[in-house]
């Protein structure tokens, strides 16, 4: 046991905790988003192409938010970044609570995605920040296990919420979002380094929008996002259409998350003396059988069986993707690096369902077939682009240990 928590836990930075704390605090808290849809349908009324629309500007907002944040994150640094966000959601959760008029409403909701979204890349760098090279792949592990775990524990309880006021669910998110820009103010200082502050940093946006060695791991990437998302877009109408209830989707889904809860903190010990890409890679093969799987099955069994495949690759894949792009991003560039990683999971969220509705009405099961060639087109992209890629990490790891710090 001792060993497991040394390998797993120990040695990370008292500043990281203070960082994790916050965004598991952050993420427990933050369920409007999940009932967004039946707040404006039950208690505002609106019609279904309304409520679409507003939903739709909460995910526009997400989009700008992503890339805001990165560039605050590099120019004004992590703390400022992290603060505005966090307090400015508390504020707009708050408006939100009493709006009425729905362009308003719409207004306050693409704010409100703006403000969800702007913490991610700045939380990210300041993890990258804080923690030394080696322990990164831990830190990201611990970081995913948060993140499943809030979402966990924020499902819950938006359903229960949900059901009482939802006044009350929008107090209750206000209340742990302030909680968190509390602990931040109180327990984290500025992260960015000293080289970074002291002096304009060459390129911007635009130089990880056209950084060939990084674009090509965020393609890589985003295969990984579209099979993943299958889940919450594909996936129910997959056991709907083998006349399942819908709470049979649910089960799958918890069972999961479960996995992931149960499971996502011994993942450091087995995949520790893996070089990254080999285990990206081995990561989207199981990704891949996972979702391949799902054309064989037509019971709950089957699905969960299908389930436990794809969740292994999701808890393999976590940590070293994220070290690899943290080793990838330029020090004085790390927030618009992560910014752009992040547009992943819109474009994701776009590309599934629009392309895995028709796919699965025009193949049936062979639609799950398919998604199990991209995980194995995935794997194999990994593999070759891994030893261009440790190059690439050598020298530019070299170039800033031998950086010559600029006075300030």
């Amino acid at each position: 046991m001792r060993n497991w928590y040394r390998s797993t836990i120990g040695g990370l930075p008292r500043l990281y905790w203070y960082l994790w704390t916050g965004m598991l605090i952050n993420r427990v808290g933050g369920f409007v988003a999940l009932v967004l849809s039946l707040y404006l349908t039950s208690a505002q009324h609106l019609a279904l192409p309304v409520a679409g629309f507003v939903v739709g500007a909460y995910g526009i907002g997400g989009i700008a938010g992503v890339l805001l944040g990165g560039v605050l994150a590099d120019r004004w640094g992590r703390r400022p970044t992290l603060l505005l966000a966090h307090f400015g959601a508390v504020a707009v959760l708050a408006a939100l609570t009493f709006a009425r008029p729905v362009p308003l409403i719409a207004g306050l909701a693409a704010l409100l995605g703006l403000m969800h979204a702007m913490p991610g890349p700045a939380f990210v760098a300041a993890i990258v920040d804080v923690t030394p090279h080696a322990d990164r792949s831990r830190a990201f592990n611990l970081q995913f296990w948060a993140f499943n775990l809030g979402m966990a524990v924020a499902s819950v309880l938006a359903g229960a919420l949900a059901e009482v006021s939802f006044t009350l669910l929008f107090t209750v998110d206000a209340a742990g979002t302030l909680v968190t820009a509390l602990l931040l103010l109180w327990t984290v200082p500025e992260t960015r380094p000293a080289r970074a502050r002291s002096h304009h940093a060459p390129g911007g946006l635009h130089t990880a929008l056209t950084d060939r060695a990084y674009l090509l791991f965020v393609g890589l990437s985003l295969l990984l996002a579209v099979l993943s998302t299958q889940t919450s877009t594909i996936l129910p109408l997959a056991i709907t259409g083998d006349g399942l209830r819908p709470s049979a989707y649910g089960s799958v889904v918890a069972y999961a998350a479960l996995l992931i809860v149960v499971g996502q903190l011994f993942v450091p010990r087995l995949i520790d003396r893996w070089r990254k890409g080999t285990a990206l890679a081995v990561a989207n093969v199981f990704l891949g059988l996972g979702f391949a799987a799902v054309s064989l099955a037509d019971r709950l069994p089957g699905y969960l069986a299908a389930a436990s495949v794809w969740t292994i690759g999701s808890m393999i894949a976590a940590p070293p993707n994220a070290a690899v792009i943290a080793e990838l991003s330029p020090e004085a560039l790390r927030g618009r690096y992560q910014s752009v990683f992040y547009l992943v999971f819109p474009a994701a969220g776009f590309i599934a369902p629009a392309t895995g509705g028709l796919s699965l009405r025009y193949l049936g099961d062979w639609h799950w077939v398919v998604c199990g060639a991209l995980g194995l087109l995935a794997a194999a992209g990994h593999l070759l682009i891994q030893p261009a890629r440790e190059r690439r990490v050598a020298e530019q790891l070299a170039a800033e240990r031998f950086a010559v710090p600029v006075a300030g």
